[in-house]
């Protein structure tokens, strides 16, 4: 489906829980999130649904995200049943890895064809720092297993903050020189629950290439990233950069809550229900959704916030 400014809507971010193992400073609160009635939050039928709505208006790509979407008890059926549906071409997961040990091998065979992993650090007392109770030695486990499992893709996310891991973005890009797999760094968004970062946290990712002086660009775009690969490198470096060069135009995407609201832009209050509506009730929300996706979102940076309502484990990523 085509929305009002000629960006073609192929993309739907599925949360499938605003819980979570960790408590990452940027995310989500110390204390975690308060947890919802079970009657108040989508059920996988109604995810399901919610999918099979979103392929009949053109949908071909689903990303199932949280939250952890690994801590759900019922995730291996969601991701079987949403990369069944007809449409559906591509189903991926982005997770924290902790649980990757076990479930990587079955999350394959259940129809999940790639995975973005969140690693924003190589060291082990940082990592525990900034997701408040995480052990860095369980997430390189997980991408261990991960890279095993035959995925068609793994990719590590590491989200770019002035004074905590600026400094580390030459040892974070060399894992694309030791594993086959892409590492993008994502601009800090000053979304609601993380106010605690000051101004040198919000770093744009020009400063990436200035600390990786031998990457040469890349044809093309990953999505909404920037590609850039160092010499006798197994992957990309990828520069994502929503603050300093929002990338609004080429935007494909709707993102659906866990408690189900569909967001027609992240960076936006603005939201529909679609809890307790049959597929047909779906489909007419998302396209008032569709139709609803501004042309860009606001200015972002350390003084001006995202008008989002919610905590980023709230709105899936």
């Amino acid at each position: 489906m085509i929305d009002p400014y000629g960006r073609n809507i192929t993309y739907l971010r599925l949360s499938v829980t605003e819980l979570c193992d960790l408590r990452c400073r940027y995310c989500m609160p110390a204390e975690g999130v308060c947890k919802k009635r079970h009657e108040d939050m989508l059920t996988e039928d109604e995810m399901v649904a919610a999918v099979k709505a979103a392929a009949r208006l053109g949908i071909t790509k689903i990303r199932v995200t949280g939250g952890e979407p690994l801590v759900k008890p019922n995730i291996l059926s969601i991701c079987r049943r949403v990369s069944h549906v007809q449409g559906i071409r591509e189903t991926v997961l982005t997770t924290n890895a902790l649980r990757l040990k076990e479930l990587a091998l079955p999350l394959k065979e259940a129809g999940v064809r790639r995975v973005n992993i969140s690693l924003d650090t190589l060291d082990a007392d940082k990592y525990a720092y900034i997701t408040r109770r995480g052990r860095l030695e369980d997430a390189l486990a997980g991408i261990g297993v991960a890279l095993s499992a035959g995925f068609d893709k793994v990719k590590i996310n590491a989200v770019l903050i002035g004074g905590f891991n600026d400094s580390e973005v030459p040892a974070l890009a060399e894992l694309t020189r030791v594993w086959p797999v892409d590492v993008r760094f994502i601009e800090l968004m000053p979304m609601p629950g993380n106010e605690s970062f000051g101004a040198e946290a919000y770093m744009p990712c020009s400063e990436v290439l200035k600390k990786l002086p031998d990457a040469v660009p890349e044809e093309g775009h990953d999505g909404v990233a920037r590609l850039y690969r160092l010499p006798g490198a197994l992957g990309n470096v990828g520069l994502i950069s929503p603050l300093s060069s929002h990338f609004c135009a080429e935007c494909n995407r709707i993102r659906l809550t866990a408690d189900g609201h569909l967001k027609p832009c992240l960076h936006s209050a603005e939201e529909i229900c679609i809890k307790g509506l049959d597929e047909e009730g779906v489909l007419d929300a998302m396209k008032k959704a569709i139709a609803m996706k501004p042309r860009q979102h606001g200015a972002l940076s350390e003084k001006e916030k995202s008008l989002s309502a919610r905590a980023m484990n709230r709105v899936g990523g």
